[in-house]
C-alpha cells in the first residue's frame, strides 16, 4: 500500500530507485514490490519520453480504483472518530497535530 500511496501521491511517475528511497526500502526490495504489483495489475512500467533506458512506475484504473477506495475508508474511520469533538478540540488536536510533525525527527 505504501508503495501505491507514494506513486498516487507523486508529481510525476517515480522509477523504482525513486520508490525505493520514498518508502524507504532497498531498491531490491523496491524491485520485488513494483513486481507484485505489475503482477496484480496495480501499477505498470512505461518507458520514460526523456530517457528511453529508464522505466516509470504508473498507476492502473485497478491501482487507482484501489487507493480511492483506501482514502474513502480512512476519510469515513477519521469523520467517525471525530464526531463527537467540538469545535475547540478539534482545534486543539490540529495544534498538537501539527507540534507533534514539526517536532517529527526527519532523519
Amino acid at each position: 500500500m505504501r508503495l501505491l500511496m507514494a506513486v498516487a501521491a507523486a508529481s510525476a511517475p517515480l522509477s523504482v530507485s525513486e520508490i525505493a528511497d520514498v518508502i524507504a526500502v532497498d531498491q531490491p526490495r523496491a524491485s520485488r514490490l513494483v513486481q507484485q504489483s505489475v503482477d496484480l495489475d496495480l501499477v505498470r512500467r512505461e518507458a520514460d519520453p526523456a530517457d528511453a533506458r529508464r522505466t516509470q512506475i504508473v498507476l492502473t484504473e485497478a491501482g487507482t480504483a484501489l487507493i480511492d477506495g483506501f482514502r474513502e475508508k480512512r476519510r469515513t474511520a477519521l469523520n467517525t472518530a471525530l464526531a463527537e469533538f467540538d469545535e475547540s478540540e478539534r482545534t486543539e488536536l490540529v495544534r498538537l497535530l501539527s507540534k507533534l510533525a514539526e517536532a517529527w525527527p526527519h532523519a
